[in-house]
């Protein structure tokens, strides 16, 4: 390594925390570098701690936050220049100076009230680095505009992320998030969205799991089953208070999951889909039937998942006889036409950030109009059309889904939209489509989370 000689403050970059450029006062008489940092705390397995906090790398600057994470290698009493002790996290990192990089430690604290941000002591400066306390910047200048421009984003490290999944259940879906998760050096805890409990208020809204305040969380993925979607869905809006990335909305989720809501929201935005009425209690069946068409017909329940309170009408008697016990049932309910070309197939298409990453064809088993995988039927891997890939990317996007399975029907006059599912299973198309769903849906998150660059000032 080729010897380096600094003044009494350098431009560094710490470029694995996201931060390009900083300046940083040299001090020989403290031992270990400073970090200034706030809003700090642990997270991940207690063999493997990590630590996460705020940067404000700009003196001045509050607007502009950079948002980092790193191994934990120690807590250490360390005693400032003023004689006051304090216990400080220490993180290991790479400091980046003049085209060379060297890993370090730095401790985290509060430097609010100094003009450095970051303080580089005796033990990350080596051997091969000499002091000229009289000068300063010897070494390349950077610039603080890197944060006003996307390069940030473009360049930021996959820093480690803590990401909680709200679901109920231990399935396959569940576990692949966290299993994926992990493999990338995130921690993923599942949260059961009925035991979370909320603090609602202008000034500091909370979210509380078990007892305690749940901490920040850079992505929450939800899972909300069918039974619980209005409570899951006030506590994905509180999140959203909280300025977390939630994957998907609430607002999707529960247009998407009220199916006389999502039918009007596909309709609004002129999306193909099978001919639906609807009534909350008819009083002339013949009619709510002559809007849809002639038998057969499917009546199906607003609250239907997986197949569930879905019955095909193969005749006109059989379609009023549904309908009038359905109605003396109170329930809601909608009557479609019968795609009969569909055959009992229909095309699952995995959305997710605006593309479709996998399609299957979900086949009904025996006997069965129906072709939910949770009723017995199966699924092969299919090749969409132009068409079908572009109806399911704006039915994801009617709904403002990050994620979705859209599930189409093939008509002789297009692709129908028959579902958009806001939690996907993602057992069958992975197994499928031999495809890695879960890691595209991280990679979207990844980048989701980066740091975003600051609006640069007038004057700066």
């Amino acid at each position: 390594m080729d010897k380096l000689t600094f003044g009494w403050e350098e431009w560094v970059a710490l470029p694995d925390l996201g931060l390009p450029a900083i300046k940083a006062k040299v001090d020989t008489g403290a031992r270990t570098s400073a970090l200034h940092a706030h809003d700090i705390e642990t997270f991940g397995p207690a063999a493997k701690p990590k630590v996460r906090f705020n940067v404000h790398p700009i003196p001045g600057r509050r607007d502009i936050s950079i948002t980092c994470s790193a191994p934990l290698v120690d807590r250490r009493e360390v005693t400032s220049s003023n004689g006051e002790t304090e216990t400080r996290f220490v993180v290991s990192t790479t400091l980046d100076v003049g085209g060379q990089s060297w890993p370090i430690d730095i401790t985290l604290t509060n430097r609010d009230g100094m003009t450095s941000r970051m303080l580089l002591g005796r033990s990350a400066l080596g051997d091969h680095i000499s002091i000229t306390p009289t000068e300063k910047r010897l070494q390349p200048e950077l610039s603080y505009d890197v944060y006003h421009t996307a390069t940030l984003r473009q360049s930021a490290p996959k820093r480690a992320l803590r990401i909680a999944v709200l679901s109920r259940e231990a399935n396959y879906s569940t576990g692949r998030l966290v299993e994926v998760g992990e493999a990338r050096g995130h921690t993923v805890e599942v949260i059961n969205t009925t035991r979370c409990y909320m603090a609602i208020n202008a000034l500091a809204p909370e979210v509380h799991y078990d007892g305690k305040r749940l901490p920040r969380y850079d992505a929450v993925i939800p899972r909300i089953g069918a039974s619980v979607t209005t409570y899951g869905c006030a506590v994905i809006r509180q999140f959203e208070t909280l300025g977390t990335y939630c994957v998907n909305g609430s607002a999707g989720i529960l247009s998407s999951r009220d199916k006389l809501h999502a039918h009007q929201v596909l309709a609004g935005k002129h999306i193909g889909m099978p001919t639906t009425a609807f009534a909350a209690s008819p009083k002339d069946t013949s009619n709510l039937m002559g809007l849809v068409g002639t038998a057969p017909l499917i009546v199906k329940l607003l609250e239907s998942t997986q197949g569930k309170g879905v019955v095909l009408a193969e005749t006109k008697k059989a379609a009023e006889s549904v309908i009038d016990a359905f109605r003396g049932l109170k329930a809601n309910f909608l009557v479609q036409d019968f795609v009969k070309e569909a055959a009992g197939e229909d095309i699952r298409c995995l959305v997710v950030a605006g593309k479709v990453i996998a399609s299957m064809k979900r086949t009904g088993a025996d006997g069965d109009f129906r072709s939910n995988l949770h009723r017995g039927g199966t699924a092969k891997v299919v090749r969409i059309t132009k068409e079908e890939r572009d109806t399911a990317v704006r039915a994801a996007r009617a709904f403002g889904l990050g994620m979705a399975g859209v599930d189409l029907l093939r008509s002789t006059d297009g692709p129908k939209v028959l579902e958009v599912n806001s939690s996907p299973g993602f057992e069958g198309i992975e197994k499928a489509s031999g495809k890695d769903i879960v890691g595209k849906l991280y990679d979207e998150i990844e980048l989701r989370v980066k740091p975003r660059p600051g609006r640069k000032r007038r004057g700066d």
